[in-house]
């Protein structure tokens, strides 16, 4: 990733000095789909084909993509688009279309030692360098599939997620993980693309861990070191729920 460099003055123990500071970059790009503007988006310069298509499928706007290819700042996507869903704009200032909440699978089960491994492979080094960008990881039956950065949390998941979209990945059986907040908008994503289990290094909210609820999702927040919360279907995860306790098919 293209990193700044900028100069800056710290104070630490109360004594100022100069240091130079890794900064992140950010860029404007138009998500442009079967030849008309959809939104506008700030991300990060890089994986924008899987940043188009993730979007595309976590929004619920498509269930697949036909085509994605670059065009100067414009990111162009071929779809066949699904009626309906309700513009809105999120929390970071970012577009979501809310729709009907799908259920996801009953997908995979995983340990406490997988999240811990899974939490451990969010970080990065840019992330670490800069303290300025959000880290997404997908795995797929336990092995990590894909990882991204960007100044947006919700970049990062459209772009795992756009990854598996593009190589054909069962979605069913994926885990995606994040470095941010889980509000509705962002558990709806993994809903829309049919992800069954979703784990952040921060806090949901209400709506969030009511979204994931309904939609099936297992939601495990606040995963950092030897410590996590599993707030909705902890069932998938071994060890913490009786076996088959809440499972989807017995909903």
């Amino acid at each position: 990733m293209d990193l700044y460099t900028h100069t800056g003055i710290q104070v630490r123990g109360g004594k100022p000095r100069e240091v130079m500071d890794e900064v992140c970059t950010e860029s404007r790009f138009r998500l442009v789909v079967n030849g008309e503007e959809v939104t506008a988006m700030v991300a990060s310069a890089e994986q924008l084909r899987e940043l188009g298509a993730g979007f595309i499928v976590s929004e619920g706007l498509a269930e697949r993509v036909e085509s994605v290819e670059m065009n100067g700042d414009e990111i162009r996507v071929g779809a066949e688009m699904r009626p309906g869903g309700m513009r809105v704009l999120e929390t970071s200032g970012g577009t979501a279309y809310v729709r009907r909440i799908p259920r996801v699978g009953a997908g995979p089960r995983i340990s406490i030692d997988d999240v811990y491994r899974m939490t451990a492979a969010i970080e990065s080094e840019d992330w670490k360098k800069t303290g300025g960008l959000h880290c997404s990881v997908l795995f797929c039956d336990g092995a990590l599939e894909a990882k991204a950065c960007d100044v947006g949390r919700h970049n990062t998941v459209d772009k795992v997620i756009g990854h598996a979209v593009l190589a054909g990945i069962d979605r069913s059986r994926c885990v995606v993980g994040c470095t941010g907040r889980q509000p509705a908008g962002m558990v709806a994503k993994a809903a829309n693309a049919g992800i069954p289990v979703i784990i952040s290094r921060a806090a949901s909210t209400d709506q969030g861990i009511a979204t994931a609820d309904l939609a099936g999702i297992t939601l495990i927040c606040f995963s950092r070191g030897d410590r996590f919360t599993v707030y909705t279907h902890p069932w998938r995860v071994e060890g913490v729920a009786a076996s088959g306790e809440g499972e989807i098919n017995g909903d």
